[in-house]
């Protein structure tokens, strides 16, 4: 099976989103990849080392800007040469638009919100959760090609080594694909690791009591090198921006830590850090759904233990 693989990239990195996807593509067959806009073939060769035999790349001028049509245009073109069975995307807002419009331009399906993909007596199966999140159920396709847009943190990048032979290709813009311009870019600036990316999460809920507590979470994270993550109620409440915000409407992640500290652990945000790799929760309620999932449990206040545990974290690394 033959998969066309979206490899979204910003500044000098491709996205481990779109990485994910292609060590699983190259898992279940052939992974080709895709890099587009600036920088595309300076990047291009490292996608080798996870997967992809071949990395299609180019920087026409119409990819300079990230708008979704012109990526549309692109990917259509490619699908018409490559006859790919199946087109991978890792979610993330660009991703999605892109993935939508190629599938309204190629009249074809896509499953979005998958965690993970098969190949099942010759067939691609997706496997997405359902009924807030609480089952996981199979989903297919018709016909191909397949788009899926797998959810972000669900598939790991793993560097398998090799190389890829890297290929400059050239395509048509739609009159329609250029009329949307970008007249202003901006990003909000980070001291650490986005959640995406750390190994390390500090995650605060309701529990912490006021906006302000969240500097408790934001001086353990930098001790431990890691990022500050936040559920949805404390987010909907306006305490943390929503890029940070885990959950089922918010970020899956996967960090090898995960520190919960006054979350309750409702299903809702358990969903979104359950393959973290340890999971320690801090909540002064024993009863806390947390604590039937978490690996340790700490049972006390949060405002006391918190800075103790930073201090002891600084002590040992001694900073």
């Amino acid at each position: 099976m033959k998969f066309l693989v979206f490899l979204e990239h910003h500044g000098d990195a491709l996205e481990k989103g779109g990485l994910g996807a292609l060590g699983k593509a190259a898992a279940l067959g052939e992974a080709v990849g895709v890099v587009l806009g600036e920088g595309a073939s300076a990047l291009a060769p490292g996608a080798g080392a996870f997967g992809a035999s071949k990395v299609f790349a180019s920087e026409d001028p119409a990819l300079a800007p990230p708008l979704p049509q012109p990526r549309v245009d692109a990917l259509a073109a490619l699908v018409v040469q490559e006859s790919p069975d199946a087109v991978l995307f890792g979610a993330s807002v660009l991703s999605a638009d892109v993935a939508a419009g190629l599938a309204a331009r190629l009249e074809a399906g896509l499953n979005w919100d998958l965690t993970d993909l098969e190949v099942r007596d010759g067939e691609l199966v997706g496997k997405r959760p359902a009924l807030g999140d609480t089952v996981m159920v199979d989903v297919g396709w018709t016909d191909a090609p397949r788009l899926a847009l797998v959810r972000s943190g669900a598939l790991d990048p793993v560097e398998s080594g090799g190389g890829a032979e890297v290929e400059s290709f050239e395509f048509e813009t739609s009159d329609f694909s250029t009329l949307a311009t970008l007249v202003e870019q901006t990003q909000e600036e980070s001291t650490g690791p986005s959640i995406e990316d750390a190994d390390v999460i500090v995650a605060g809920g309701r529990g912490l009591g006021a906006p302000d507590k969240f500097t408790l979470l934001e001086e353990l994270a930098n001790a431990l090198g890691g990022a500050v993550a936040a559920t949805r109620a404390v987010v909907d409440a306006g305490w943390y921006p929503y890029a940070t915000q885990v959950g089922q409407t918010g970020k899956t992640v996967s960090p090898k830590l995960y520190i919960a500290a006054g979350i309750s652990g409702a299903i809702q945000h358990k969903v979104g850090m359950q393959g973290s790799g340890t999971i320690v929760a801090i909540n002064k309620d024993p009863n806390a759904p947390i604590f039937d999932f978490c690996d340790l449990g700490v049972v006390g206040d949060l405002h006391e233990i918190v800075p103790k545990l930073t201090e002891l974290v600084r002590a040992q690394r001694g900073s």
